[in-house]
């Protein structure tokens, strides 16, 4: 056996809450006492808590807040690591060396029963995601580690379709995976705001020496949504959007990261969103093609006014 699976036999041993002798691990483990002892005092430099009690009594043993401590992980606990590695690996998280080398320890020194349990588990089920940017995983390394050091960025970047690329300063608050895409929050020093960031559009990174400090209390999730979302500036323009369907639709419809966010009432079959007049003929209607029959619209009519026009473009445009 290796020497770290003889170590961590030992442990295993002394957990038991019983002293136990050197010649009792020697024989268990079958291996020479004098390796026996090397062992021990290797692990107890680690930090390990061991008990050692001469005489016709004695042997060693673990300091009780110690054995009671999680140094293990039970079935359960290990199957939830295994399944967030996979929806980890699956989102591009750029410490996927670090985090195959920390499951690879957690297989390795599982027993037999609890590798059977948990493979049975971990084997269960899938995740689907979109495409993998390998290619992105410095850009994202150094990102994290400038967020985690307050350590600003000089990142080339363009926006949607736009060339050339533009030169920006920027203090990385936080970063953000969503809708399969990372982004990252902080300050443009350029635009002397708040910005946020696709990390897939920079073209080059690189750290700086200047430091900053983050703003106390900052929400890089409250900002991105809200950005993300149109504002509503004119009260007295805001009017009732009322959907009828079934209730596994409209449980879809009502958690949607857009309409979620303006829902006022909920029934098993109906659901009133408010919203301003112009942002519902503008968004709303290609939101809700996809759930074709399952979803009517009751209000307003002219919201259904323009699902038809929408629906008369795209039967235009690929009818050409």
């Amino acid at each position: 056996m290796p020497k770290i699976d003889n170590m961590l036999a030992i442990l295993w041993m002394l957990r038991s809450g019983e002293k136990v002798t050197a010649k009792q691990i020697s024989e268990r483990l079958e291996m020479n006492i004098r390796t026996v002892y090397r062992y021990i005092d290797t692990i107890s430099t680690s930090g390990v808590p061991i008990v050692s009690e001469p005489g016709h009594n004695g042997g060693y043993s673990l300091l009780n807040h110690f054995i009671e401590a999680p140094l293990f992980f039970d079935v359960e606990e290990q199957t939830s690591l295994f399944h967030a590695a996979v929806f980890a690996e699956e989102a591009g998280y750029y410490g996927g060396e670090a985090l195959d080398r920390a499951i690879s320890k957690l297989s390795h020194h599982s027993n037999q029963e609890q590798e059977t349990k948990v493979n049975q588990h971990v084997t269960s089920f899938e995740v689907i995601s979109g495409l993998r940017l390998d290619a992105m995983e410095p850009i994202l390394k150094e990102l994290e580690q400038a967020v985690a050091d307050g350590y600003s960025v000089n990142i080339l970047y363009h926006k949607s379709g736009e060339k050339p690329l533009s030169e920006r300063l920027v203090d990385p608050y936080r970063m953000i995976y969503w809708n399969n895409k990372w982004y990252v929050i902080g300050f443009c020093h350029l635009r002397k705001d708040i910005r946020s960031f696709r990390v897939d559009r920079m073209e080059n990174l690189m750290l700086t020496k200047n430091t900053f400090k983050r703003p106390e209390n900052f929400s890089a999730s409250d900002f991105f949504v809200k950005n993300l979302l149109p504002t509503i500036e004119d009260k007295e323009g805001i009017i009732s959007l009322v959907l009828n369907g079934g209730k596994s639709a409209l449980d879809d419809i009502c958690q949607h990261w857009f309409l979620g966010h303006y829902l006022q009432e909920r029934t098993s079959n109906q659901a009133v969103f408010l919203l301003e007049k112009d942002v519902i003929h503008t968004y709303v209607p290609h939101l809700l093609l996809p759930y074709n029959t399952s979803i009517k619209v009751i209000e307003p009519v002219s919201l259904k006014k323009r699902i038809i026009e929408v629906l008369s473009e795209l039967i235009e445009f690929h009818q050409v």
